[in-house]
């Protein structure tokens, strides 16, 4: 009797090991690692949840019948998503509202809300399901919840820009990569706090600039492997020391990360040129650009990751060596940006963010000769959308880097996406090199509101990037600038304008630096006197939006080029700074000295670090302390710090 009870108990051990999930009397135990996405399936594969960010929707989706079971209205843009280990509940970031919305899956809707710190974006729930951990962007913290009371036990403060997350499989540890600064945060969950911060390294600089090398930055997602030994990062590669050129700037790449170690396997980085470089039948190497997601086989043996910019799929074989094997061009849809696999391995799902459906793709399953190939058609994910038919476009134009999708190509042979140093629309954190000198990549935050564009002040119509277009991504090169564009191009350039302009798109930033209930600190408040007053920063940045910019108009009050007087020098000029003729566009009636400066917005410019038109000043205190005015000289440290203060706390 005592063998047939010591048989059952080891089958019903083996029996746990093997299942990713266990129940307790309590509840589900999950045991496989999870990260947290803009797509999710359950484990029995039949049904799949997407956020639709700018809709404010979340869609479930029947697998086996491919159709819409329903569409849950939620929160202001919802990024990503997560499951709880029973799959009873939807957890869902809602960036715009500070919140995270709670789904129940029976009801269908929303029942509760948890609020967090500023812009949600990743989250996932503890292994047990009694905690939910979520990564705050503007905030820089993560929140620790308690899921029974729904309340933050703890924020965890990680630095900045933390985006997605990931927990291991024994949820031990939490993995929050940090967007921009190309640093990951390691945390101990037992303790709540980071134990180790993972940082990617630069890939270095190749004679050829035509090959993978820069700066790691655009931390788009942590995905753990299936074996739990190794963690793949997709991110870009920006080359800073050579002047921008859409074949010298931007790479894609996914580097990889070993999770016993905690530390980045740099050898096992795949780049184009190296790892990610399959031919076409010209034996041309296929361009493929923005990496965004990737997903596994059950056995670890081949990893798909989709290319949100040139929208496309590209296979590796980690079973032999890694190297991609085949680049599936062009996947149904508009601006790929998340991907699951089916648990048998054999159907891939992708999340179109622009096009709000889902393409099908059947994975090739485990043969490393076998192909991926998609089905024709896409599932529908939204019954309206939000946005107008022109903002939509311009959305679009936006994000892509496909060179066949649109009237004209907006870049060359497929590189690099508007968003490619814009990232997700604002900054990337880096100083680029142009004809004109080093130049700090601006945000698009109330870039249609503040007057003259670039630092230099030298467009004054959004059609006037078309010289950036040309001369930086390598789109649109057969027009002339000088003369009026074709008209599907202008339109092309009005659907960007719609987009950048549309208010939602760019919501200013709320601050970190204020008072709980939004209000000024009390040594902000101290820094506005000294603003509007002892400081004399009223005399540059004042109005609605701190600019002067807004003025440069002409005798009809219609913004021009021409108008300098708004233009100033105030002792910041770079060494690598050139003067400029002019261009064509506005006839060369728009050269600039190199002491005329643009005057930047400063609502919202907490989070648009480095300052200054050469990136040169890491603080606002620094930026300060760097203007040549008479009023500068006659402030004390503290005075700056407050002023400081008091600017970090403008939205």
């Amino acid at each position: 009797m005592k063998k047939w009870i010591g048989l059952f108990l080891l089958f019903v051990l083996i029996g746990c090991q093997a299942n990713p999930v266990f129940e307790t009397e309590k509840r589900i135990i999950r045991r496989e690692a999870v990260h947290s996405d803009n797509i999710a399936i359950n484990r029995k594969g039949d049904t799949l949840y997407t956020a639709n960010i700018d809709v404010n929707t979340v869609t479930i989706i029947d697998v086996k019948t491919r159709k819409k079971k329903g569409e849950i209205p939620v929160g202001k843009e919802p990024r990503q998503l997560t499951l709880s280990p029973d799959e009873q509940f939807l957890y869902v970031s809602c960036m715009h509202d500070d919140r995270v919305d709670i789904i129940s899956l029976k009801e269908e809707k929303v029942v509760d809300h948890i609020k967090t710190g500023i812009e949600p974006f990743g989250l996932v729930t503890s292994q047990d399901g009694k905690t939910l951990y979520v990564a705050n962007y503007r905030s820089g913290t993560v929140s620790v919840v308690d899921l029974e009371s729904k309340k933050v036990k703890k924020e965890i403060r990680v630095g900045d820009r933390p985006r997605t997350v990931a927990i291991a499989a024994d949820g031990k540890k939490l993995y929050v990569p940090h967007y921009l600064d190309a640093k990951i945060s390691v945390i101990d969950t037992k303790r709540n706090r980071v134990i180790k911060e993972i940082s990617l390294a630069p890939s270095p600089n190749q004679v050829d600039r035509k090959k993978s090398q820069g700066i790691p930055n655009t931390l788009e997602q942590f995905v753990i492997a299936p074996d739990g030994k190794k963690a793949y990062v997709p991110h870009l590669l920006t080359n800073i020391d050579t002047p921008i050129q859409f074949e010298e700037t931007v790479f894609p790449a996914i580097s990889v990360i070993d999770l016993e170690k905690d530390e980045e396997l740099l050898g096992e980085r795949k780049e184009l040129f190296a790892a990610m470089n399959v031919k076409d039948v010209k034996n041309e190497t296929i361009i493929v650009s923005n990496p965004y997601d990737v997903a596994f086989q059950p056995d670890g043996s081949k990893m798909y990751a989709v290319m949100s910019g040139s929208e496309d799929l590209v296979v590796f074989d980690l079973a032999r060596g890694g190297n991609a094997t085949q680049i599936l061009r062009r996947i149904e849809g508009n601006n790929p940006r998340g991907i699951v696999i089916s648990p048998d391995g054999k159907t891939l799902f992708v999340h179109n963010a622009m096009s709000h459906d889902l393409a099908v793709i059947k994975a090739g399953e485990k043969s490393p000769y076998a192909k991926a190939k998609e089905v024709k058609g896409t599932i529908p994910l939204i019954a309206n959308d939000s946005l107008s038919p022109l903002v939509r476009e311009g959305k679009t134009i936006f994000y892509s880097a496909n060179s066949d999708e649109f009237a004209a190509a907006i870049t060359g042979n497929n590189w690099m996406s508007c968003a490619s140093c814009h990232s997700d629309g604002e900054i990337n954190g880096l100083t680029l090199l142009t004809p004109k000198g080093p130049r700090n990549v601006p945000s698009n935050v109330l870039t249609t509101k503040t007057g003259l564009f670039m630092w230099d002040g030298s467009r004054d119509e959004f059609s006037d990037y078309i010289h950036t277009v040309q001369n930086e991504m390598g789109g649109m090169t057969t027009i002339d600038p000088g003369k009026p564009l074709p008209k599907d191009v202008q339109h092309m350039y009005d659907a960007l304008f719609a987009y950048l302009d549309a208010p939602d798109s760019f919501p200013v930033p709320k601050s970190p630096y204020r008072n709980k209930d939004g209000s000024l600190t009390a040594k902000a408040k101290e820094g506005e006197e000294l603003f509007n007053g002892k400081g004399n920063c009223l005399s540059c940045h004042g109005g609605e939006y701190f600019t002067d910019s807004v003025q440069a108009v002409d005798e009809h009050g219609k913004l021009t080029t021409a108008n300098t007087s708004y233009l100033h020098d105030i002792g910041t000029t770079n060494p690598n700074d050139k003067a400029s003729k002019g261009d064509a566009r506005a006839h060369f009636t728009n050269p600039r000295t190199t002491k005329q400066w643009d005057t930047p917005t400063l609502r919202g410019v907490w989070a648009t670090a480095p300052y200054l038109h050469d990136g040169s000043a890491k603080t606002i205190e620094e930026a300060i302390e760097r203007h040549k005015t008479k009023e500068i000289p006659s402030l004390t440290q503290g005075e700056i710090a407050a002023i400081a203060e008091y600017v970090r706390s403008l939205e």
